[in-house]
């Protein structure tokens, strides 16, 4: 006699598939950087009710991906090359740190893991899909962060992933750009391989101020 299984769609998951859904489509350039968003029309388009849909604004808008604004409704953050500035800066401290503690304290196991997230980012650097190129390199990340040895490091990092990933969007956007971010990432995984500390802190600051540059590059070609 097979063991019954309860089926129930908790509400929380219907929740967490609009913060699911409604970030990508934010980190993809559905909703333009400033504009208001209609909670009646997003009501309509997810096939939510309305309280739902709040609380997964409250959710995003803890990311800082959404403004929740008293009298005015949610919107999206209009981009300023300070705060895209204030995030590279926040990731250059982190990110060098964390590859830099990986590298030394990575077990093989991880190491393997590592390099199946690095070639999943590899297979969606060569396509057109956008979204795939954010969450696999946000997936080499997140394993990198999970074996520096400092959680508290990694949480202060996971705290920034959604902001990270927005400018990683805009980044990407620029033809070739993907390839060249796997050719950098390619250099990091190698230097953690080899168990240099000292290379792989350079590939990674090498990384993100050439993200930060493409980044730039494509604010203002935007504007």
């Amino acid at each position: 006699m097979q063991p019954e299984m309860n089926l129930r769609i908790l509400p929380r998951t219907v929740q967490q598939e609009t913060v699911d859904k409604l970030r990508l489509a934010i980190f993809s350039g559905v909703f333009e950087p400033g504009s208001r968003l209609i909670e009646s029309q997003l009501c309509v388009q997810l096939g939510i009710s309305r309280p739902s849909l709040r609380e997964a604004l409250r959710s995003l808008a803890a990311e800082r991906l959404i403004d929740l604004v008293p009298n005015r409704g949610p919107s999206i953050p209009a981009l300023t090359w300070e705060d895209m500035t204030a995030i590279y800066e926040a990731r250059e401290l982190l990110e060098v740190e964390a590859v830099g503690r990986c590298s030394l304290r990575i077990p093989k196991e991880q190491l393997s893991e590592l390099e199946k997230a690095l070639s999943a980012f590899a297979e969606a650097a060569s396509s057109n899909n956008s979204l795939a190129r954010v969450t696999t390199a946000a997936d080499f990340y997140s394993i990198i962060l999970a074996n520096c040895g400092n959680p508290i490091l990694e949480e202060i990092h996971r705290g920034l992933v959604a902001r990270i990933s927005f400018f990683r969007a805009r980044s990407m956007s620029l033809e070739g750009r993907a390839q060249q971010s796997f050719a950098e990432m390619q250099e990091i995984y190698q230097a953690i391989a080899a168990g240099d500390q000292k290379a792989a802190r350079k590939a990674s600051r090498k990384h993100i101020l050439k993200a930060m540059a493409a980044a730039k590059e494509s604010m203002e070609s935007a504007n």
